[in-house]
């Protein structure tokens, strides 16, 4: 079925979030990364200013650079008259405020649409999505799926994830997940079988409390690698 952009919530996130998020060190940005469900984030374009090359993989990038544009703005009143509605749900540490919230998600979108027909003219936005993508074995050294895997528990199976997880891992040598809660802010039912299921198929799981927390307990992101790798 053809994505419909009805259904989207078109926010990204910034670079410094990614890098909280993910706890990315210099080196790590440094490799051959790839996003994986990436949306409008700035991450991309930010590296790209640094001279640093990311891969976005989406199937919002179906989408033009106008109609994404409209997608959000149809959306981003609603989105945060939620946020201040449930305002025990979150933590205002990283941004200070639903105000400040909305500012960086318009700033983040502003960074992703200069960006966004250049870069998706020069492969770095790709349309695709999980559980099947279209690169070949260990061509990644990191691959990053934020806001997505396990947030979704509840509009994905088990098989789902599972699937998309081993996909991920086939295309790069380290996969990192955040966050690990639901949208319903609680832990994800598929995150400990899945734990076990990695493990059993040779794979090292360390879950790791991050700098970055919104939803409230979302403080930390899963990273996935093969045993006896460092």
């Amino acid at each position: 079925m053809a994505m419909q952009l009805d259904q989207v919530v078109p926010f990204g996130r910034s670079l410094d979030e990614y890098r909280a998020m993910f706890s990315l060190s210099p080196d790590d940005l440094d490799s051959e990364i790839i996003g994986v469900a990436d949306g409008p984030a700035s991450f991309n374009a930010e590296m790209q200013a640094l001279g640093k090359r990311v891969m976005s993989v989406d199937p919002l990038y179906v989408f033009s650079a106008a109609e994404i544009e409209r997608r959000f703005y149809a959306v981003v009143d609603e989105i945060m008259r939620q946020v201040e509605e449930t305002a025990n749900d979150w933590v205002w540490t990283f941004h200070q405020s639903p105000e400040q919230l909305r500012a960086r998600r318009i700033q983040t979108l502003m960074q992703f649409l200069a960006d966004y027909e250049q870069g998706k003219a020069g492969g770095r936005y790709v349309i695709g999505e999980l559980p099947r993508l279209d690169y070949s074995d260990k061509r990644f050294e990191i691959a990053l799926c934020s806001h997505f895997l396990f947030l979704y528990s509840d509009h994905f199976s088990y098989e789902f994830h599972r699937a998309a997880l081993f996909e991920l891992l086939r295309v790069a040598a380290e996969v990192r997940v955040f966050p690990l809660l639901t949208l319903a802010l609680k832990p994800s039912p598929y995150l400990m079988p899945l734990l076990e299921d990695l493990a059993s198929s040779g794979y090292q799981c360390e879950m790791r409390t991050v700098l970055y927390e919104l939803q409230r307990g979302g403080n930390q992101m899963l990273c996935i690698k093969r045993a006896g790798l460092t």
